[in-house]
């Protein structure tokens, strides 16, 4: 990601909430969607109990590291 200048991002931060101000609650609960998401593959993917290539196999699908063991 490109650093910007903190103020031209606080600008376009304050334009967006003030014309839309229910986007930043829906890209808050999106992010906690995904962050959901993710606990719940890294908790697979490190689950001994499931079968190694089963994990490694999608790893590879999602394009994250793969389990050695």
């Amino acid at each position: 990601m490109t650093d910007h200048d903190p103020r031209y991002v606080d600008t376009l931060t304050t334009q967006l909430t003030q014309k839309r101000p229910d986007a930043l609650r829906t890209a808050e609960d999106e992010l906690q969607k995904l962050r959901g998401h993710m606990a719940t593959i890294t908790s697979f993917l490190r689950n001994e109990a499931i079968a190694l290539d089963i994990r490694q196999s999608l790893a590879q699908s999602l394009h994250l590291p793969t389990p050695e063991k």
